[in-house]
């Protein structure tokens, strides 16, 4: 078998495991309902918990970015792709994390993957949560610093990590804010407490806790009144901000560094106005709309009483993101697919996102949708559970 023929084998195992997957694609705008491979349904699949993406004021600011610096900025920030905007826009999301300084990068994946191996190497130990997201394991192989996993949420176990690693150089603590296949939140306040304990850094990624935790939608730092004490914390422009981008929230010393060792900020493109606008209009709105925050969660409360109350088995999750807990992967795209043919589009998660008996539907709810949307959503996943066996 010669160069990369061996991909032929690869794709029709998934097939044959019933995993294969194209991408779904829309024909419009994202939203609560939406048109998907030319079909509208309700859409239970986006992570624009706040209803931003599609905003007409996010649009404008847009728009405006483009029409007064440009399409593009043609540069990095460390040579001359730093406008007035991109500072403009940190300068904010320091103010609204509560935090001296903030630095943004272009995904939170690259935030993760470029924050930890400035801040830990070889000779350090980092102690990360075994549900946290790709992007934190990722970030934490390129790092050479010595990786070591503690059970999920357990504080115990993370207690014991931590005095194994008590003669480290460094110790770094990583933990998602909320777990994003789970929909559970991270024990902020234990965890802190131990870092303190045993002097580590904390590290806190609130990908799907910005917009959704906290005051306003600060996070989960916020959440729990703990501002000023967790270490450095990452989070996206991406979800509930409804645009695209990371950033990381900290010291500014943190972010000096970062500025001149963050290898994606150092070696990318800076964000475009278009994006960056938006970005500074969403923020004003998160702060000036507090009726959005509280949609999101009477929208989450409705919709996980009516599942519950069919019988499924929505796991632990305490936010938006709501498992449908099914068993095998191939049962869960099954179940996709069936509920898409029903007018609604949840996404199956399949191995190796989730453990191999941990297949699921993700369902998650946003500001946005009307309970309408949700009744109908409920009743399709009522009639395709009962299909399937998983309620009666």
């Amino acid at each position: 078998m010669a160069g990369l023929d061996f991909l032929n084998q690869e794709i029709a195992q998934l097939k044959a495991d019933g995993l294969f997957r194209a991408n779904r694609v829309l024909s419009g705008p994202q939203g609560a309902r939406a048109v998907i491979d030319g079909h509208e349904v309700v859409n239970l699949s986006s992570n624009d918990y706040l209803g931003l993406a599609n905003d007409p004021r996010l649009k404008e600011a847009a728009i405006e970015g483009v029409r007064k610096w440009g399409a593009g900025t043609a540069a990095v920030r460390t040579i001359i792709g730093t406008m007035t905007i991109h500072q403009e826009l940190e300068e904010q999301l320091a103010r609204f994390k509560h935090t001296p300084a903030a630095i943004v990068f272009q995904s939170g994946f690259t935030c993760n993957s470029g924050v930890v191996p400035a801040i830990v190497g070889e000779g350090d130990v980092i102690i990360s949560d075994e549900l946290n997201h790709a992007s934190i394991i990722d970030g934490a192989r390129l790092s050479k610093a010595a990786i070591v996993r503690y059970r999920h949420r357990d504080m115990d176990d993370l207690e014991a990590k931590l005095q194994a690693a008590a003669g480290s150089r460094r110790r770094l603590v990583a933990t998602d804010g909320v777990f994003s296949m789970d929909g559970d939140i991270a024990p902020l306040p234990q965890i802190v407490a131990l870092c303190q304990r045993y002097d580590a850094i904390s590290y806190v990624d609130d990908a799907h806790a910005s917009g959704v935790l906290g005051e306003a939608g600060r996070g989960s730092v916020n959440h729990f009144h703990l501002d000023g004490q967790v270490d450095i914390q990452v989070g996206t422009l991406s979800k509930a901000v409804g645009v695209l981008g990371g950033y990381v929230a900290s010291t500014q010393n943190v972010i000096d560094w970062l500025v001149h060792r963050g290898r994606p900020f150092l070696f990318s493109t800076s964000h475009p106005p278009a994006v960056t606008m938006a970005c500074i209009q969403a923020l004003k709105i998160m702060e000036e709309e507090p009726e959005r925050h509280r949609r999101l969660w009477s929208n989450t409360a409705y919709f996980k009483g009516k599942l519950q109350a069919l019988g499924f088995d929505c796991g632990h999750s305490e936010t938006p993101i709501t498992p449908v807990m099914v068993g095998e992967g191939s049962r869960a795209m099954e179940m996709s697919d069936r509920l898409m043919a029903e007018g609604v589009f949840a996404q199956g998660i399949a191995y190796p996102t989730v453990a191999k008996d941990k297949g699921r539907l993700r369902a998650i709810v946003t500001a946005g949708h009307s309970e309408h949307d949700l009744d109908q959503a409920v009743a399709a996943l009522g009639k395709v559970g009962r299909e399937m066996g998983l309620i009666v």
